[in-house]
């Protein structure tokens, strides 16, 4: 049997670095789960012959993994009707699955990522403490990554409990949050407008003591800002910085340009899904502007509901529409948008894990393509060939800190 372990690759095309630019290379090695040679050389503007190409491994940074098993189930739906804590479909088909087939579902959809080039990814998990627990079975399986940033099983809060922002977190979901915190990565409710303002300033605390991180879904419609507005006189996505000091704030497709200059003033993370917010007719994000703003950016599939997990059709997709926003022909290279699945990440959280980029003596994480398919061939830009051409079946292997997760 092979060992994959470690290994050589000789006379290739790795992209690099911190720029995650494409550069002609001597030899690239690895063992024991670190780079131990990148003999790089001039920046390789075509695959010239080379037949393998390397990348960092892909992070895709917002998933729903726990509803994979009801694809396209919401085509009919809308966001609140699908996806809605307590009566949204979602959640009523959550509670049906046994567990041992949602870690059987969870485990293949993790599969999937591996062979479309995703070594990590930041789930935003239903199901409390047990579905941290099913998702931690299945990414053990699949030797995925997963970064579980998980949610109360139900609202600890009433709506009426709601309207007072002094109400704090009941001390039930405080024993249930330290306990689902034993397993998960960190805490991400719904949005905002799930807690009160006490309560939110209880999660903080809790989750700064035991180095767990946070998350939330801002701006997805105009409702999330107008809900806020309406019972705290402030927009979620403030809130959310002054209570809350997410590592991640997701979505903002209905953000402002004051509200983008608040968050790029911030220096928070924003994590972006356009294919999930086009599937569900909500308008799609600010990408262009946040750009420009200096937000930085990383990528989703979101809800397994809406997408599969392939990460390269959310870079094609994302290339093309920020491409349109700028409006100018020129803007934005395609290095800035692959940044988003790779470099980026090194900036959260979870870099010294996850750095996004491949350097000598750096983590073993990265991805091996097949340069001799004929779109590689004749590329006149390998980035943008690897950005919106590329599928699964290109990829030859796949490795996470020194471990084969897919290979062909």
């Amino acid at each position: 049997m092979r060992d994959f372990s470690q290994g050589t690759f000789q006379d290739c095309v790795v992209w690099a670095g911190p720029d995650v630019a494409p550069v002609r290379c001597a030899s690239f090695a690895w063992k024991a789960g670190t780079i131990t040679a990148m003999d790089l050389g001039e920046t390789a503007a075509e695959a010239g012959g080379c037949r393998y190409g390397v990348f960092p491994g892909l992070v895709n940074a917002h998933t729903h993994v726990g509803d994979c098993f009801l694809p396209e189930v919401a085509v009919p739906l809308t966001l609140e009707e699908a996806f809605f804590r307590p009566h949204g479909y979602k959640y009523r088909a959550l509670e049906s699955i046994s567990a041992a087939d949602h870690v059987a579902h969870m485990t293949g959809f993790l599969r999937e990522m591996a062979a479309s080039g995703t070594v990590a990814h930041v789930d935003f998990r239903e199901q409390g403490v047990e579905g941290a627990r099913r998702l931690r079975e299945a990414s053990g399986i699949s030797g995925v990554r997963s970064i579980i940033l998980s949610q109360l099983n139900a609202s600890p809060q009433s709506e009426a409990e709601l309207s007072h922002a002094e109400m704090p977190l009941p001390k039930t979901a405080v024993d249930e949050l330290r306990e689902m915190l034993s397993v998960a990565d960190g805490f991400s409710e719904s949005t905002m407008n799930d807690l009160t303002d006490a309560a939110w300033r209880d999660v903080r605390s809790i989750t700064r003591d035991l180095d767990r991180a946070r998350a939330i879904h801002c701006l997805e419609n105009d409702g999330y800002r107008e809900l806020s507005l309406s019972r705290t006189g402030t927009g979620d996505l403030q809130r959310a910085l002054d209570l809350l000091d997410p590592d991640l704030v997701v979505h903002l497709t209905v953000a402002t340009d004051d509200e983008i200059e608040l968050l790029a003033a911030s220096g928070k993370t924003a994590v972006l899904n356009p294919r999930a917010n086009a599937a569900l007719g909500l308008p799609l994000p600010p990408v262009a502007k946040l750009m420009r703003a200096g937000v930085n950016l990383l990528l989703g599939t979101d809800n397994g509901i809406l997408n599969g997990p392939d990460l390269f059709r959310e870079l094609d997709f994302t290339y093309r529409l920020a491409r349109s926003q700028w409006g100018d022909g020129r803007h934005p290279l395609p290095g800035e948008i692959l940044k988003m699945a790779t470099a980026n990440f090194g900036r959260t959280h979870w870099g010294a894990e996850i750095p996004g980029t491949l350097t000598e003596g750096g983590p073993a994480t990265f991805v091996v393509v097949d340069l001799t398919r004929p779109h590689f061939q004749n590329s006149r830009d390998l980035t943008g060939t690897l950005i919106t051409r590329t599928s699964p079946g290109d990829l030859i292997q796949t490795v996470f800190r020194g471990k084969t997760v897919h290979h062909v």
